[in-house]
């Protein structure tokens, strides 16, 4: 007979021990399983209310949403507030649909997973107004203010500060609980101040308290909040939002005149670029090159058909694509100038009406020889992304692009003075510039000298279409918009006299951006050609004049 053995208790004392922490641990995992899936229902729930009922509904949903706490909101918001939210048709799933050809690509809303693609035909897009934009702008903002990146978080702040969305006040109130960055947490400071003074019922105390802080902000959004809050309030919050608004209009005036004064350096180092080749060609040979402006297109369109080139064959070298064309461009222009001086100026030295009208009519030939080439119209030159977007400095907004042409025009103005002090061929230059007889008797072959002379200068030129291919219009006519502007500033600043180059352009360029808002563009140069006529007249050799003997 068998009998079943039974276990002594002290075994089964063991197995209560072990099965004791691992009923626990199912336990656990059951309420976490639990736990999820109601989370995953309740958001299933807040995004069926986007889709569904009136304006004041989807609104409340909205907040709903934004104050739920869930990581997966975010996303969806922005999805909404870009009109990529779609109910598909088929199954009703919510999905957002970005575009991807001819079709749209699908990821589910709730769950983020890839939900095939389709057409927008078979989708129903979730529209939204100016209204609803506006709230899902500040839930967006609100939801981000937790975020573990500092751009987020200080673009949250910033967000709400313009939206003044009294709802995220408590959202606002945690972040700035937690908050250790101290530039993060003065925007947050901020902005709870602009949405305490878009609180009509706020003591006023706390409006005096948030007065004070947008005022210190300075911009003008805070210009605009203090003029609302003085139109709107009596006593002493209209008095201090009055006074804040005023001293805010005296700094933004200030702030104006400085970011005037970059936009006309910014216009100079244009203007450098364009004139410094010519100071080489006019002021050193005094030719008067009219075909100038042309090297300068060449340049622009040599840019052009490098990312061309790059778009088609090697995509992932497009952030360098200016970086090749550079000595490409210089290339180019300086043997077609090279050219130009070897076939055409070497014959009419000395004559320099004959020279102006042979180089204006190449000049019309090369753009027509672009025309037939490439066509007639405007043609795009895209931006690297390190020359892309812009930045804050006070009160100056400053575009990486400007900034990059302005170290761009100083960096070739530099290597050319070094190349004109520290090498054989600048001795040479400043020999024949200084006298040429003479250059020539002590074994000088003046001859190559001034072909290398207009290369240089041509090949200067085409570094500038580079330049002014991110600024203007890649045209057959774009170099006849600055052969003007660049003989006023080789005029002005002194014929062969570099320094006198760049002093002119730089000084031109601010006098420009500060005649523009009064007399406008036009008649803000042709002031400028006015006053460049009547100052030659008391200084016919600019302001620098070129000391030597001899520039003939």
């Amino acid at each position: 007979m068998l009998v079943a053995p039974f276990p002594s208790p002290g075994v089964k004392s063991q197995h209560m021990l072990f099965h004791r922490p691992f009923s626990v641990l199912l336990s656990v995992l059951a309420s976490l399983a639990l736990a999820g899936a109601a989370v995953a229902a309740d958001l299933t729930v807040l995004v069926g209310n986007l889709t569904s009922g009136g304006l004041g509904e989807r609104e409340a949903a909205i907040t709903a949403l934004a104050t739920s706490g869930d990581e997966r909101a975010a996303p969806i918001l922005e999805a909404l507030g870009a009109g990529q939210l779609y109910i598909r048709n088929s199954d009703k799933l919510v999905v957002i649909g970005k575009v991807d050809g001819n079709n749209l690509a699908l990821s589910d809303a709730i769950s983020g997973k890839p939900a095939g693609s389709a057409v927008e035909a078979d989708l129903e897009r979730v529209r939204v107004n100016n209204r609803l934009r506006g709230t899902i702008e500040a839930a967006v903002g609100s939801l981000t203010l937790m975020s573990p990146n500092a751009r987020i978080r200080l673009s949250a702040a910033d967000a709400l500060f313009k939206r003044r969305d009294a709802t995220a006040l408590a959202a606002l109130d945690q972040a700035l609980a937690v908050e250790k960055d101290p530039r993060i947490k003065r925007a947050m400071s901020e902005a709870r101040a602009a949405i305490v003074l878009a609180t009509a019922d706020a003591p006023p105390a706390q409006k005096l308290a948030a007065i004070a802080l947008v005022r210190e902000r300075g911009d003008r959004d805070s210009l605009g909040i203090l003029k609302t809050v003085a139109a709107a309030s009596d006593g002493e919050v209209k008095t201090a939002a009055t006074a804040g608004a005023e001293s805010i209009e005296q700094t933004l005036a200030a702030w104006q005149m400085a970011q005037n004064v970059w936009y006309g350096i910014s216009l100079g180092s244009v203007l450098l670029l364009a004139a410094i080749g010519l100071a080489i060609t006019f002021g050193t040979m005094g030719v008067i090159n009219m075909a100038h402006g042309e090297m300068v297109m060449l340049g622009a369109y040599t840019t052009f058909v490098v990312q061309e080139v790059i778009r088609t064959s090697a995509p992932h070298l497009f952030d360098v694509s200016l970086v090749i064309a550079l000595p490409l461009a210089f290339l180019v222009s300086g043997a077609i100038g090279i050219l130009i001086e070897r076939t055409i100026i070497r014959f009419l030295y000395g004559r320099p009406l004959d020279t102006l009208l042979a180089t204006w009519g190449l000049s019309l030939v090369l753009q027509q020889a672009v025309r037939s080439i490439f066509g007639s119209s405007n043609r795009e030159v895209g931006a690297p992304s390190w020359m892309s977007g812009a930045f804050q400095l006070g009160q100056l907004n400053i575009t990486y692009g400007r900034l990059w042409i302005v170290v761009f025009a100083l960096i070739v103005f530099a290597s050319l003075i070094l190349l004109l002090r520290k090498t054989p061929l600048g001795l040479y230059m400043r020999a024949v510039t200084q006298n040429r007889p003479m250059a020539s008797a002590v074994g000088i072959r003046t001859p190559r000298v001034d072909a290398l002379t207009f290369g240089l200068g041509s090949g200067i030129a085409g570094l500038a279409g580079v330049a002014l291919s991110q600024i203007d219009n890649v045209s057959p006519n774009l170099g006849q918009g600055y052969i003007i502007d660049s003989f006023m500033v080789v005029v002005f600043g002194g014929v062969g006299n570099l320094f006198g180059t760049l002093i002119g352009a730089l000084t031109l360029g601010v006098v420009n951006k500060f005649l523009e808002p009064y007399a406008g563009a036009v008649l803000g140069k042709i002031l400028v050609l006015v006053f460049i006529i009547l100052f030659i007249q008391r200084r016919p050799r600019g302001l620098f004049a070129l000391k030597g003997r001899s520039v003939e």
